[in-house]
């Protein structure tokens, strides 16, 4: 047995007050006078007697009531836990209000059962306590300390949100908090600790008691649709687009007969219906004929019980009327460049001089193409490698004249292949790489009967080791004939010979040179999202349609309207949510009061996957990591009780009381029923 206030222990020096009375209480007897002496001597020594045993068992009392009086002051327990707090405890308690918390136990929400235990966590501590709620929102309210009375009122407040963080976060967010306290800081954890947000094994911090307590029901069936993209870079006008869909089943369970639909435009499309393996995955196919330019919008959608939360994935895409390239020649327009595009449908040329340039247009193009221009002025040179960053395509044909010097300068600022020796040898095409996007998916075969081009003029290519170069087309000899090389989100594709007739036979090769140019201008190192995930730090980029004067972007649905946080980078501005959107749906993209884009949201999916950690699991951890305790369904049975027995051991003082009053009872009844 310890004692929390030892030095209250002093006070059973007070128990020498009663023995001190006792040995000097003198009682005073009158004298009585009676014929038979004898017989008053018998009585004398008989009352004597039955008085000193009287007075012994009141000093016993009256010493056993103050001794334990004493001893409750102290506050006396049997230690249960590592440490016995004592002082102000800084408390933090962390409510899971994700999708998750929507299921039963016993017909009861989890999330109304993590509520009611939150209610008995804070009623543990004291009224000169203080304590934190926190949920998955981490809102900015949630980040101070309360009294006990507001934490009561704040967990009546918890509702069920879209976010969700992992739980190394949430003791950090805790952490944050406490670490200005001086007290004892405790964290207790309120959740079902699924899989997908359990990341503990590697976390230690020494400063901070956590609990977790978990509140969980039998694993839930739950099907989701987890992502969807198309096949190719982008959607393209009255052509047939395939777009794909994961569909996962996240049970142990086989599921059969689920339905996958797509609602676009409001009408229903059925997609198939599929019967899915356990803890598996299938792809399927939609197939999209768009018959108009613009933004569309759609909702992949599957039958699902009971969890329905991701059962919805909105999408929104925008089809281009047409694909524009810019062709920047000195020596004029190229014929068979422009026959190329009049033959090709959506598809747009213009034809400028290097001396005639716009800079500030470039965005507005898809692909710049570069022909048998002299040099390439620093200027250029710039607004090329913006241009690239940012996404765009530059296809550059070397002239038979050029100043080598001007070309290498902004060939090694983007880190790109530097032209060497121009050699004036006949050199064949013998190796296309059909793993290329370029050219994937374009040939049947690639054999003997695929004239690949030949040149009489080219540059040879000096290509570092650091240069990470693609080679599409290559020589005989192994020389690049066309490269690629990444630049930002952007490309470059270099060729080593001019794209006049003279020096190269390119243009007279239509298996080779159409798709070449086609597919250059649809390419993309990062595909266009069609979808976001919701999610306190969400930022979507989009194109910055007005560079100048003052402009605000907003979204709106039917229910909100919000100002994002706006960053302008470059030709794009990225907007911050900030956590302001916590449904799922789509969203018109406001310049002002002008619609210029649609964005769709859908929640996180990792929710989806129901499975948690089972109480051995949460007991591995406790073994990883002392710091970390479980309190387990039987302890939580009475949770006020095993957190006051783990705080302060199994506490004696009530005991004590009660033996004092019991104790000063007893001298009370020997007093009125022993007489002297």
């Amino acid at each position: 047995m310890q004692f929390l206030f030892p030095a209250f222990l002093w006070a059973l020096l007070a128990l020498s007050i009663p023995i001190i009375i006792h040995l000097f209480y003198f009682r005073r007897f009158k004298k009585v006078y009676f014929t038979n002496v004898k017989y008053l001597k018998e009585i004398k020594e008989e009352t004597s007697n039955r008085n000193k045993l009287k007075n012994l068992l009141i000093l016993i009392s009256r010493c056993l009531a103050v001794a334990c009086l004493v001893f409750a002051f102290a506050q006396p327990f049997i230690p249960k836990g590592t440490g016995i707090k004592s002082g102000l405890n800084y408390v933090s308690v962390f409510i899971d209000n994700s999708f998750s918390m929507t299921a039963n136990k016993s017909e009861i929400p989890l999330i109304d059962i993590a509520k009611d235990k939150a209610r008995s966590v804070v009623s543990s501590y004291g009224d000169e306590d203080r304590f934190q709620i926190l949920t998955h929102d981490f809102e900015g309210k949630h980040q101070r300390l309360l009294s006990k009375e507001d934490a009561l009122t704040y967990i009546e407040d918890v509702q069920i949100t879209s976010s969700v963080q992992d739980l190394d976060l949430v003791l950090n967010r805790q952490r944050q908090l406490l670490e200005r306290s001086s007290g004892n800081r405790l964290s207790y954890i309120l959740s079902d600790f699924q899989k997908s947000i359990v990341n503990l094994q590697e976390y230690r911090d020494t400063t901070m008691e956590i609990n977790m307590v978990p509140v969980q029901s039998t694993t839930q069936k739950n099907v989701t649709i987890d992502s969807a993209w198309f096949e190719g870079p982008i959607p393209f006008l009255n052509q047939t687009n395939k777009l794909l869909v994961k569909v996962k089943n996240n049970s142990p369970e086989d599921i059969e007969q689920v339905k996958i639909s797509f609602l676009k435009d409001g009408q229903e499309k059925p997609v198939a219906i599929r019967d899915i393996a356990a803890n598996s995955t299938v792809t399927d196919t939609v197939n999209l004929t768009i018959d108009k330019s613009g933004w569309h919008t759609g909702i992949l959608q599957v039958s699902d019980y009971p969890v329905q939360f991701d059962d919805k994935y909105y999408i929104s895409f925008n089809v281009a009327d047409t694909i524009k390239a810019l062709f920047i020649n000195d020596a004029g327009p190229d014929r068979f460049m422009n026959a190329l595009f009049n033959g090709i449908k959506n598809f747009t040329l213009s034809n400028q001089s290097s001396n005639q340039l716009q800079y500030q247009q470039f965005q507005n193009f898809d692909m710049i193409m570069l022909h048998d221009l002299k040099a390439i002025s620093s200027g250029l040179g710039n607004q090329l490698l913006q241009y690239m960053r940012d996404g765009g395509k530059v296809l550059i044909f070397p002239g038979k004249s050029v100043d080598i010097g001007s070309y290498n300068d902004f060939l090694t600022t983007i880190g790109a292949s530097r032209l060497g020796n121009q050699t004036n040898l006949k050199r064949e095409v013998s190796i296309i790489n059909t793993e290329e996007f370029v050219f994937s998916d374009v040939y049947i075969n690639t054999g003997r009967n695929l004239k690949l081009p030949v040149s009489t003029l080219s540059y040879n290519f000096l290509t570092l080791s650091s240069t990470a170069e693609e080679k599409l087309l290559t020589y005989r000899d192994a020389g690049s004939y066309l490269s690629k090389f990444r630049v930002g989100d952007g490309q470059l594709f270099l060729c080593a010979s001019p794209l006049n007739t003279e020096s190269n036979d390119l243009v007279y090769n239509a298996e080779v040179f159409v798709p070449l140019i086609y597919k250059m201008a649809i390419s993309t190192t990062k595909q266009k999202p069609i979808s976001y995930i919701i999610s306190n730090n969400m930022s979507v980029i989009v194109p910055n349609q007005r560079k100048t004067g003052d402009y605000v972007y907003k979204l709106k649905d039917d229910k909100n309207e919000i100002i994002p946080g706006q960053t302008p980078v470059g030709n794009q501005i990225h907007l911050s949510m900030g956590g302001q959107i916590k449904n799922d749906g789509i969203f018109d993209l406001l310049l002002d009061s002008e619609t210029v884009g649609k964005i769709a949201l859908n929640y996180d999916r990792k929710e989806s996957d129901m499975s948690h950690l089972s109480e051995s699991e949460l007991e591995d951890l406790n073994t990883q990591n002392p710091s970390i305790k479980l309190i387990s369904d039987t302890q939580q049975a009475n949770l006020s009780g095993s957190i006051t027995e783990k705080d302060k051991g199994v506490v004696l003082w009530k005991w004590f009381v009660i033996l004092a009053l019991l104790f000063l009872a007893a001298e009370t009844l020997l007093i009125r029923l022993l007489k002297n």
